[in-house]
């Protein structure tokens, strides 16, 4: 039924967001935190503005230039090197959570929230968990896809 649910409410089609350029114009590079190893595949050309270091970890954040998206890649520590899913706990996600999935080695969480996707990406690292955050509007699901595939899928740390 969840399911259900978040397809319905992805389904609408939005307008093709401007700050969202097609995938054979983004323009890619390998963001790296120096003191943790975190590194990920970033789109510079869809997060254009910086917007200084996150609340509670280590990184950086960054905006498209509309600020209709927001990308955070951060390294937070995990005392004890804890599991991916005592970490989550942790954080006490907001409720409502649509998709989640817990291994060993990282966990994904997401969901809509004000009309906003939430996707929430952590791997554990050598004391840190290391993460991406990605919001967008929902309505510009099928436009975000790719991106948040590959940013997801290119975490490292």
């Amino acid at each position: 039924m969840r399911a259900q649910r978040l397809a319905a409410t992805l389904a609408i089609i939005g307008t093709f967001a401007p700050a969202l350029a097609v995938a054979g114009d983004t323009e890619w590079r390998r963001y790296v935190i120096p003191s943790t190893g975190t590194s990920v595949d970033m789109p510079v050309s869809i997060f254009t503005s910086d917007a200084g270091s996150p609340e509670g970890g280590i990184g950086r954040r960054f905006f498209t230039e509309d600020r209709r998206a927001d990308l955070t890649v951060q390294s937070v520590a995990n005392p004890g090197n804890g599991s991916p899913a005592t970490f989550l706990a942790r954080m006490q996600p907001p409720a409502g959570i649509i998709y989640k999935r817990v291994t060993s080695d990282f966990f994904v969480v997401s969901s809509v929230r004000k009309d906003r996707i939430w996707y929430n990406r952590c791997n554990r690292g050598n004391g840190h968990m290391n993460c991406v955050m990605i919001n967008y509007p929902a309505a510009e699901k099928r436009q975000w896809d790719a991106v948040v595939t590959r940013i997801s899928h290119t975490l490292r740390g």
